[in-house]
């Protein structure tokens, strides 16, 4: 049983200075590269939006950053303008150590459907491949860390548990956006879910 560290979208826009800045977003980039050595592989995620993205606020009218939609999905958060492809925003912080990963991820980039999981786009159906990759190279036990605790880290160690894989999350070398309490909502649909919170 292979061991993997998932690395939930370390990229400029979610560090301070971004345009959806998580507090504290780069404080985790060392810690996070000295944990990579312990793994037998290391996946990274991109959020990688077009800028016609549905989850951008400003691509509504009126909309304000942070209410809340409805899509044929379900409620989706509008979002500030990020991680536009091919923008400096989208791109990794530039102190993670992108030589010791073995996979890149990109999510979010059809322009209808956001994806907050690595695994699944916000419909809970169109895979992003990462499963498959994971299986193929028999990475059964996965550990998570990234931005932000409360949506994609969140989203993605409830996912794996789904889809048969073992997950858990290293608090500590996370950090969340806590929007109306999302951490603490997160945190408990993770230890519903099994995912082991360390």
């Amino acid at each position: 049983m292979g061991k993997a560290l998932i690395v939930i979208d370390m990229q400029n826009d979610f560090c301070p200075g971004g345009a959806l800045a998580v507090s504290g977003g780069d404080q985790i980039v060392g810690q996070i590269n000295a944990l990579m050595a312990d793994f037998d592989a290391v996946v990274l995620t991109q959020d990688w939006h077009p800028a016609t993205h549905a989850s951008f606020a400003d691509n509504h009218a009126g909309a304000e950053p942070f209410s809340v939609t409805r899509m044929p999905y379900g409620p989706q958060v509008l979002w500030p303008r990020h991680c536009v492809i091919g923008t400096d925003g989208a791109a990794f912080h530039p102190e993670l150590d992108l030589d010791q990963a073995d996979l890149i991820v990109r999510k979010g980039f059809r322009p209808q459907i956001d994806s907050y999981s690595a695994f699944f786009e916000n419909d809970h159906e169109t895979a992003t491949g990462m499963a498959g990759y994971l299986r193929e190279r028999d990475l059964t036990d996965l550990t998570l860390v990234g931005l932000a605790h409360d949506f994609c880290v969140a989203w993605s160690a409830v996912d794996a548990l789904k889809l048969g894989f073992s997950a858990t999350v290293i608090e500590d070398a996370t950090r969340a956006i806590d929007l109306d309490r999302s951490r603490d909502a997160a945190r408990q649909r993770m230890r519903e879910a099994g995912v082991v919170l360390r």
